[in-house]
């Protein structure tokens, strides 16, 4: 058994205000667990993506989430889930002015295999993305697979 309070987990640097690995801090084997804080604009993710081998739930406990899904935006208010089965596109994001807190599930834990795209400016379009750490390691940078420009920094 493991026990941790999810004040005492450290924030990881992404593109939400507060993301806690719940799955590190309690040593889970198969299951992700991750708990979110985000501020108006925010979003989970780096990027639309999907999980080819992940199931992944999320549990709003305050807030309205909307996830952008390839049915349209989805929002998911308090105390309400939402599940994407593997290989479902999505990206959720606080577009609402409240801040959103949530917890994320995904089984099995790795998701090594993601596949993500993001807007890039000079290719005028969505193109697959890759994710690197800054020299400095102060930063994620999403950059374009096809031109290589940097397409979205995250501390």
């Amino acid at each position: 058994m493991e026990k941790v309070s999810v004040d005492a987990v450290d924030s990881r640097m992404g593109p939400a205000d507060v993301k806690r690995s719940l799955s590190n801090a309690l040593d889970t084997s198969d299951l992700a667990v991750n708990y979110y804080e985000l501020a108006p604009g925010e979003t989970f993710g780096l990027g639309y993506h999907q999980h080819p081998n992940q199931e992944e739930l999320f549990y709003v406990q305050r807030g309205t989430a909307t996830f952008e899904t390839e049915d349209g935006d989805i929002p998911v208010g308090p105390d309400e889930a939402i599940r994407f089965a593997p290989g479902e596109w999505q990206l959720g994001r606080n577009a609402s002015d409240e801040r959103v807190v949530a917890l994320a599930l995904g089984a099995p834990k790795d998701t090594s295999e993601t596949e993500m795209v993001r807007h890039c400016e000079s290719c005028g379009e969505r193109t697959e993305q890759r994710v690197e750490m800054t020299d400095d390691r102060d930063a994620l940078v999403t950059r374009c697979v096809n031109c290589d420009e940097e397409t979205g920094r995250f501390t």
